[in-house]
C-alpha cells in the first residue's frame, strides 16, 4: 500500500457498485468517488486534520463534504452491512464475543453528590 493509494482496486470493485449516484442530483457532478473515499480512510488511517489532507484527494472541503453527505444518508453503513454480510456468507467472520465483567467503583471524590444526597451504600471511603 502507497501512501496515498488507499484501496487496491479489488477492494474498490467490490466497494463500488455500492455507491451512490449523483444522477438526478442538482448541481455539479461529484467528483470521482475513489478519490474522494481514499481520502476519508486517509484521514482516518493517519489520524491528520482534514485541512492537512494531501492535495492528490482533491479539495479538502470536498472529502469532508462527502463523508457527511455519506454519513447522515446512511451511505457507509450500507456499505458496512453489505461488506459484513459478504464476509459472514463466506465464513470469514468469527463471531466470538469476549465480556469482561470488571467491576471498577468510582473514588468518593469523583461523584457529583454530596454527601448528605449519597445513598446508603455510597457512604463508605
Amino acid at each position: 500500500m502507497s501512501r496515498v493509494e488507499v484501496l487496491s482496486d479489488a477492494q474498490w470493485s467490490r466497494i463500488e457498485p455500492m455507491m451512490p449516484s449523483s444522477e438526478g442530483r442538482r448541481g455539479r457532478p461529484w467528483r470521482d468517488h475513489r478519490q474522494v473515499v481514499e481520502g476519508i480512510i486517509y484521514r482516518y488511517r493517519t489520524g491528520v486534520a482534514w485541512r492537512d489532507l494531501p492535495g492528490s484527494f482533491g479539495p479538502w472541503q470536498t472529502v469532508w463534504e462527502r463523508h457527511q453527505a455519506f454519513s447522515r444518508d446512511g451511505t457507509w453503513d450500507r456499505i458496512h452491512a453489505q461488506l459484513i454480510a459478504e464476509a459472514d456468507a463466506a465464513g470469514e467472520v468469527d463471531w466470538t464475543v469476549s465480556v469482561d465483567a470488571t467491576i471498577n467503583r468510582a473514588h468518593q471524590h469523583a461523584t457529583t453528590l454530596s454527601r448528605q444526597e449519597r445513598p446508603a451504600g455510597l457512604t463508605g471511603g
